[in-house]
């Protein structure tokens, strides 16, 4: 059925390459109106989910679907969705507005759209430069015009912000904002929840082409916890201190510090006070969605990830380390409630970064 919507609804789908499972049973939904997030690190499936929504690969099972149906059944695809899978797919010499007239004399748009396009991203005075000299946050904008030339219903972008200056990533996050409230949806994919955490309203995390967590980005950002490191004279003391006074959630760390969650610094100051026991220093830590989100991608690097100190692992009963609410057992539909033990200590993804920062408006 034709909903005409602008719904993008991924189900049970997975992906196989000979041996090499890329995908599975990855099952998500986005909403007209919202801008969602698809995460994850490198190799961890993303791009192929998108090629097979695009119908650039047929999937082994599953489907993926755009107002109702497959990709190859939309009539004129670009008049409903706007895809960036890449920004090379420009011949090196022929200016950005001859490309763009290219593009809309095969989709059947007047050449007006295309200086609208070039205005709109900010490419109006390179609008007769070869794009073979453009700069890689250059070629970003020029794709994203090309993807905005049939005025789509759906945007769906990969890695997006590669190349962009902290003007052109603050622009891009602004403009994905208002075109999801003009009631259309947008899919935009990255391997850093920080880029992107400004502009999402709910999230689908992947590791090892499986979810791990698919929900709003609201009920991922309630799940932090935050805990007191305290440094006491006698850390035992202090851990029956303060269970004695009611604080259920405290351990001791291997830096012979004691973690209290659910208590404020001036509380446990004063039953370390009460119990006679010295306090050389407390510090207030808070974990971030960063965070949260290596925690949950974490399988996918197992033992090669030693760049960054080895965390706490999951402590369900503690509550700093709980697992989000949204988070799903391998190979499980979404929404369901959490399983099993989640992976073991979270190790952050060593040396990931932004793109290249050429500018938002640079030059090579």
């Amino acid at each position: 059925m034709h909903d005409g919507s602008g719904r993008i609804a991924v189900q049970n789908l997975t992906k196989q390459f000979g041996a090499v499972t890329a995908v599975q049973n990855l099952s998500f939904t986005v909403e007209p109106g919202s801008v969602t997030g698809f995460l994850g690190p490198n190799g961890a499936g993303k791009t192929t989910t998108l090629r097979m929504l695009l119908g650039l690969v047929t999937p082994t099972a599953g489907a993926a679907t755009i107002n109702g149906r497959p990709h190859h059944q939309l009539g004129n695809p670009a008049r409903v969705v706007g895809a960036v899978l890449e920004n090379e797919g420009f011949h090196p010499k022929r200016t950005a507005r001859n490309h763009l007239r290219v593009y809309a004399a095969a989709i059947g748009v007047p050449d007006q759209r295309v200086d609208e396009m070039l205005g709109l991203v900010g490419l109006s005075p390179a609008a007769d430069r070869k794009a073979g000299g453009f700069s890689l946050g250059m070629r970003q904008r020029l794709a994203l015009a090309t993807a905005l030339l049939g005025d789509p219903q759906v945007l769906v972008l990969d890695e997006p912000s590669n190349g962009l200056d902290p003007e052109g990533i603050a622009w891009l996050r602004s403009f994905l904002r208002s075109f999801a409230q003009q009631g259309r949806t947008v899919l935009v994919s990255s391997h850093l929840l920080s880029e992107v955490e400004q502009t999402i309203d709910q999230v689908v995390i992947v590791s090892a082409g499986m979810t791990r967590y698919y929900g709003p980005l609201d009920q991922l950002r309630a799940s932090q916890r935050s805990r007191v490191l305290v440094q006491p004279a006698d850390a035992n003391g202090l851990v029956t201190a303060l269970q004695e006074a009611g604080l259920n959630q405290v351990e001791p760390t291997q830096d012979g510090r004691v973690a209290v969650s659910g208590a404020t610094v001036q509380q446990i100051g004063d039953i370390a006070a009460k119990a006679g026991i010295a306090v050389y220093g407390m510090q207030e830590e808070k974990a971030d969605l960063e965070q949260l989100f290596f925690q949950l991608t974490s399988p996918q690097y197992g033992a090669g990830a030693t760049a960054y100190p080895q965390q706490q692992p999951y402590q369900q009963q503690q509550g700093w380390n709980a697992p989000p609410p949204g988070y799903q057992q391998p190979g499980q539909p979404p929404q369901q409630p959490y399983q099993q033990t989640p992976p073991p200590g979270f190790q952050q993804q060593p040396g990931q970064q932004p793109g290249q920062q050429q500018g938002w408006g640079g030059q090579q």
